[in-house]
């Protein structure tokens, strides 16, 4: 990595860092990443443990299916089979995606070639394994290794900043779950998939996962595997 290129990344890093909001930290990622030709983003946490790794999105945004429409989060979910890849990766990985007569067609790649929308997925690790991973995506990107070493850098500052902004706990009723939470929280020890806990309660998805991250919160923990733990010592739910 250059010199300069350097001190642009570390200089973005302080400003998502010192980030108050989500905001600020999709705008200092911007700035850095959009000259470097990428103009799609998914910030997002993880888990290896369990079925559905992807647990909560924190950000998306972009015309990642090149359909000139936003994507919402459970359509970036369903559609993209790229986030299961991180399950086998240890760093970032390019991607690329074409058009074929039976849909898209998503590979891994050294480095993205031709047209077609390519991209960079950036896992992020913890003491507990994968915590998370940001996706960068654009037709003309800068595939070098300064660009991954330096987007590297860049996607992990945001993962934390924006898990400490979304993720913090309450200040009010902290450690206390509702009954409807306790619910929740007790079927997903259960081993139960977010949609069967949906069906079971007669909620949508995104409200268990709403309550999931609700959950995370009052607990004052960043994954859903410590929520269960702290919430058996606590007595919130048995074991």
């Amino acid at each position: 990595m250059s010199a300069v290129a350097a001190d642009s990344a570390f200089r973005s890093v302080l400003v998502i860092e010192g980030a108050e909001d989500m905001a600020a930290i999709e705008s200092a990622v911007r700035a850095f990443a959009g000259p470097l030709g990428y103009d799609r983003f998914v910030l997002f946490s993880a888990s290896a443990a369990r079925d559905e790794v992807l647990q909560s999105i924190y950000w998306v945004e972009g015309d990642w299916f090149g359909d000139g429409q936003s994507v919402d989060a459970e359509t970036y979910i369903r559609r993209c089979p790229v986030t299961r890849h991180i399950l086998e990766a240890n760093e970032p990985f390019f991607w690329t995606k074409t058009a074929g007569n039976g849909g898209d067609l998503y590979r891994i790649v050294r480095a993205p070639r031709g047209r077609g929308i390519h991209g960079l997925q950036i896992p992020v690790f913890g003491p507990m394994g994968l915590e998370g991973a940001m996706s960068l995506g654009g037709e003309r990107i800068d595939a070098s290794p300064q660009a991954r070493l330096a987007l590297g850098l860049i996607a992990e500052a945001a993962f934390r900043a924006a898990r400490t902004i979304l993720e913090s706990p309450a200040t009010d009723g902290f450690g206390t779950l509702s009954e409807r939470e306790r619910e929740v929280l007790a079927w997903t020890a259960a081993g139960r998939r977010q949609i069967d806990i949906a069906a079971t309660l007669g909620l949508s998805e995104r409200t268990v996962e709403n309550h999931l991250r609700r959950i995370r919160k009052r607990l004052g923990v960043s994954t859903t595997a410590q929520a269960v733990r702290v919430a058996i010592r606590n007595g919130e739910i048995t074991a």
